[in-house]
């Protein structure tokens, strides 16, 4: 059956229709089966994401067609996330190295990086970041790619996840303005400060842990989870970033679905759930100023998990 097919398009449609056929799931970096057939063709072909249409009618030879072909079948039998079937990913208009010791590049966040995060730093001069939880470092290194002037931190509590984000650094070539640091939250930097804090935390509940698809089974546990309500590593976060910002700094932190849960545990904190092109994505938006107004509350409902 695919002896007949020769050109880049014939590959890219019929994995399209595989991925399609099997019913695998598509979240990591890309949402449809299409999208994640070209990248994974394109890579196996050494070729690059933006490749011109004109090529599309381009034939392959027997030995790259054996190899996108068996791609494909470990994609399907295996339902590896196509990132580490390749080793990239894309982010934020960046290509990073994507490999088990971190969660695939994936995160909203990317968009409000691609857009100079306005309206949310307006009255910010940012001169350092800080990417907490930072797993591969694609959203701390995407900061310092997107904006040359800044110094920015990345902290993961993970050394397979550091290791991976230090080779990215060094794939960026961002080495003189990044530098990666070994971290639970906030104890391995003790006195830092930062005009900018953007963490994609782990915030996924036990119960949708427990009902993930098995794409998301090859990724480490520790950059998923956190508690029953998904919330343990957010409210850390709130409790201790404000002794980390500056005088007018921001925190920005993603959460996804546990957004309904944090906005109802911490009603009078007020939240700016930021509106991304797609909708809302349970990103939000506090200032220092925020923080330190509702400490207490946010002490309580930290203090009460145990």
């Amino acid at each position: 059956m695919t002896a007949e097919l020769a050109s880049i398009i014939d590959f890219i449609r019929y994995g399209a229709s595989r991925f399609g056929a099997a019913g695998l799931t598509f979240g990591h970096s890309y949402d449809n089966a299409l999208d994640e057939a070209t990248h994974l063709v394109l890579q196996a072909l050494h070729l690059p994401h933006d490749l011109s249409p004109a090529y599309g009618q381009a034939r392959l030879t027997a030995d790259e067609k054996q190899a996108v072909l068996a791609l494909f079948e470990a994609r399907i039998a295996n339902r590896t996330p196509v990132a580490y079937l390749t080793g990239k990913a894309w982010f934020a208009g960046l290509e990073f190295k994507s490999d088990t010791r971190a969660l695939v590049p994936r995160s909203p966040i990317a968009e409000l990086i691609q857009s100079g995060f306005s309206p949310w730093l307006e009255d910010t001069d940012v001169a350092r970041a800080l990417d907490l939880c930072t797993g591969s470092g694609c959203i701390g290194i995407a900061m310092a790619s997107h904006n040359p002037d800044w110094q920015v931190d990345l902290v993961d509590v993970s050394d397979d996840a550091l290791s991976l984000a230090r080779e990215n650094i060094e794939y960026q070539d961002v080495g003189a303005r990044v530098r990666a640091i070994a971290s639970d939250l906030f104890d391995g930097i003790a006195g830092e400060r930062y005009d900018l804090i953007v963490s994609n935390p782990p915030y996924v509940t036990e119960q949708e842990f427990a009902a993930l698809p098995p794409e998301y089974g090859h990724e480490p546990k520790l950059g998923l989870t956190a508690g029953e309500d998904g919330l343990d590593i957010a409210l850390r976060i709130l409790a201790q970033a404000p002794d980390h910002l500056e005088e007018g700094g921001v925190l920005i932190v993603e959460v996804g679905e546990s957004e309904h849960a944090l906005a109802a545990l911490l009603p009078q904190v007020p939240f700016n759930w930021v509106e991304f092109n797609v909708g809302a994505m349970g990103v939000f938006v506090l200032t220092r100023e925020d923080l330190v107004e509702h400490a207490g509350a946010i002490g309580a409902a930290l203090a009460a998990r145990g």
